[in-house]
């Protein structure tokens, strides 16, 4: 299931051609630096992680197997180095309760957010992304975000896909909690009814 792209530098790699290894570098580089950064907050953390991640897949890739894309094993890898220094760190993020939110209330959201400018909307839902829970954040920006499959996240996060269903839902949820809390008094002062 790798990439066919992917498969002859895995090769050489394999093969002893350690060269090989720099082109997957540059093809996913930038990829594995915007998961770090969304994950530690920190660009010179990030910056770590996305090395560190790189020399542990290849001493690693022997053990890729194919069973997946190079893209999320090499994900999985930098998730991994990524949750162990946020547990280093051991901060504690402004964790947003999860009250019942009602189907018009997660309308009314939606509505409001309509209104906002999609520069604004990409501001806002940064910010917003920025107070929820580590793992959450991570799933909400793989789906949506980096536009990966379930199926890949579970791969990427070492969880069941039930168990990915769920997270996926209740970050949704306490998105829209946030995005209520924060938010919305502000776009309702600005844009008015």
């Amino acid at each position: 299931m790798t990439n066919n792209s992917d498969q002859p530098y895995i090769d050489k790699v394999l093969n002893g051609d350690v060269n090989a290894f720099s082109i997957l570098i540059e093809k996913y580089k930038d990829l594995v630096f915007s998961l770090a950064i969304k994950i530690v907050k920190n660009r010179e953390e990030a910056e770590e992680v996305a090395q560190d991640s790189f020399i542990k897949a290849y001493k690693s890739l022997n053990r890729f197997k194919g069973d997946s894309k190079f893209s999320t094993w090499l994900y999985k890898i930098t998730f991994n180095n990524c949750m162990d220094v946020v547990k280093k760190k051991e901060r504690k993020y402004n964790t947003v309760k999860i009250d019942d939110v009602t189907e018009n209330k997660i309308e009314s959201v939606e509505n409001t957010l309509d209104f906002i400018e999609r520069k604004e909307r990409a501001k806002i839902i940064e910010s917003c992304l920025s107070l929820l829970p580590d793992e959450e954040r991570t799933i909400l920006w793989l789906f949506y975000f980096q536009e990966n499959s379930l199926k890949e996240i579970v791969n990427i996060m070492s969880l069941s896909e039930a168990n990915v269903k769920v997270k996926l839902h209740r970050a949704r949820k306490r998105l829209l909690t946030v995005v209520k809390e924060n938010v919305e008094p502000e776009i309702i002062d600005k844009y008015g009814n």
